[in-house]
């Protein structure tokens, strides 16, 4: 019998000396400088931005999206891309790996994050949350047409969605199953004819010399311990942006049916780029 893959021991961290711990600070400042300073100005621009525009955003997510792109310059992680991301409306689904996910697909383009409603009450994270937009919805299947309805209000407003359907992060390692239920929210007659939905493959690839799983925030890990080893590093690695061909929801019969093109999709584009074959080959497998 095989070895769950969340049965291993967490990876080990780097050591922090005071040269690191120093990096670290200066690292944790220039984050929060950026992070709450930018939050402020959205919260000023968006208070002229919801009388003028209601639901509709104009502004503020280009806001967002220059956090995001800097956030990752601070931490020292590279960015890489292979394909483009989709003109048309509609939502983007990815694998999810860490925390870091947030910054990596939001510094590519305009999004809106699709969350679990614990994430509205968590400290710091939950504020940033609720400013950008954020959806949030409940595991609770009597609320399952609710939260469908408020997707297909999103959707029709021409906000493009973003959300993680294998419903937990991972170690970066391997794709796990999608769940559909979101999905469904897709096929509403008002919407299936115009939208479209573009898989996405985010792909870690950890610092040289740590543990693969670097990057990875799953299970019980505590968020403040994975930040401080996310800050360390001198030298970090690269995460890996592939957006595979978006997929017309009106070609597809059903929720299950474009769960599962989206999942090969990703799972293809995830595993060659583990294997490290280049971005041209990887691009085969969009």
């Amino acid at each position: 019998m095989s070895t769950p893959w969340d049965a291993a021991p967490y990876p080990a961290r780097p050591k922090i000396n005071a040269l690191a711990l120093i990096r670290a600070a200066l690292r944790g400042l220039a984050l929060v400088v950026l992070v709450f300073g930018s939050l402020f100005v959205l919260l000023l621009v968006r208070a002229i931005e919801r009388p003028l525009c209601g639901t509709a955003r104009p502004v503020t997510p280009h806001i967002t999206r220059f956090v995001c792109r800097n956030a990752l310059r601070i931490l020292g992680v590279e960015q890489r891309q292979t394909g483009t991301p989709m003109t048309h409306r509609g939502a983007v689904v990815a694998n999810h790996t860490s925390w870091l996910d947030i910054f990596t697909l939001n510094a590519r383009q305009c999004l809106y994050f699709v969350s679990k409603s614990e994430v509205a009450r968590w400290p710091a994270i939950g504020w940033l949350a609720r400013a950008t937009g954020t959806v949030f919805i409940e595991r609770n299947p009597a609320r399952a047409r609710a939260q469908t309805m408020l997707f297909q209000e999103r959707l029709v407003a021409g906000h493009r969605l973003l959300f993680f359907p294998e419903g937990t992060s991972t170690d970066g390692m391997q794709v796990l199953p999608f769940k559909t239920t979101l999905f469904e929210a897709f096929f509403a007659p008002q919407v299936r004819d115009e939208i479209w939905v573009q898989p996405v493959a985010v792909v870690y690839h950890a610092p040289a010399g740590q543990d693969l799983r670097f990057y990875g925030w799953w299970g019980d890990m505590d968020f403040g311990t994975h930040l401080l080893a996310m800050l360390v590093p001198a030298r970090q690695g690269f995460v890996e942006t592939v957006f595979c061909p978006p997929i017309r929801v009106k070609d597809t019969e059903n929720r299950k049916a474009l769960a599962a093109a989206c999942e090969a999709s990703i799972r293809a584009a995830h595993d060659a780029a583990r294997a490290g074959i280049g971005a041209k080959e990887a691009g085969k497998y969009r």
